[in-house]
């Protein structure tokens, strides 16, 4: 296969940006989509040029780390898979692939397409745990969970903190995300004791790094690689309803 690749090049968050347009041949159409990034910055070497940064670890769907957003959409043409799960066969031979990082004020360019995904990291550290004694491990049956509820919580657990869902949404809003959050911990037994506290820290904590607000148009859970659900807001919007009902802390 022959593509154009038109490749978002940034230097650091304070420098402008600009699309910078590759030419590639020989590609095979069974290359996952990093693979292919990896050929351009072998050629790239080889000219004695600045290779693309880009994020990356497992490559196998998991950990969320392959942020890219190609032709428009999050991690690419291909639904329910992350751009690490994208291969080039997915395109025709020919193809221009426009491909930027994540945009949203929360998420700040470090270098080409890295983004600085920390706020999420911090929204789950405001209220995404339940907090137990530490100890030998209880037995597995000391609290029973019913199938359907022990489903439901794996549904939510699935989100792997990607992005996807800040990116899609016109108004980089991260609500899928801490809906998934406090919907997994909100459904189990062990997670009622702190699920009101929960709700109203890891919501201020959202607003507080600058995401935007949900409009419910579903794109987030469209262009989610995990599918998750759009209930998980509506239950998160419940939960945090339930908060400020009995809090003096929540604003709004």
């Amino acid at each position: 296969m022959k593509v154009t690749l038109k490749v978002w090049r940034q230097k650091n968050n304070s420098t402008p940006g600009k699309l910078v347009e590759y030419q590639l041949d020989n590609i095979s159409p069974d290359m996952s989509f990093l693979e292919m990034f990896d050929v351009l910055n072998g050629e790239l070497t080889k000219k004695g040029e600045e290779i693309i940064a880009f994020d990356h670890d497992c490559r196998e769907g998991i950990c969320g780390s392959c942020a890219m957003f190609i032709n428009g959409r999050a991690h690419g043409p291909q639904t329910g898979a992350t751009t690490c799960q994208l291969h080039m066969r997915s395109f025709n031979d020919g193809d221009t692939i426009v491909v930027e990082p994540w945009r949203a004020r929360a998420f700040p360019v470090i270098k080409d397409l890295m983004v600085d995904r920390s706020a999420f990291d911090r929204v789950a550290q405001a209220g995404g745990y339940i907090s137990v004694n530490t100890g030998s491990a209880p037995d597995a049956n000391e609290i029973p969970v019913p199938r359907g509820i022990a489903d439901e919580a794996m549904d939510a657990a699935q989100c792997i903190a990607c992005g996807a869902c800040v990116a899609a949404c016109k108004n980089a809003s991260a609500m899928l995300y801490v809906a998934a959050k406090v919907s997994h911990f909100a459904v189990l037994p062990q997670g009622q004791a702190e699920r009101q506290q929960r709700a109203e820290r890891m919501v201020a904590q959202m607003d507080s790094e600058g995401f935007g607000a949900c409009s419910f148009t579903g794109a987030c859970s469209v262009e989610c690689p995990k599918s998750i659900s759009l209930d998980h807001i509506a239950r998160m919007n419940r939960e945090y309803l339930g908060a400020k009902l009995t809090s003096d802390n929540v604003q709004g």
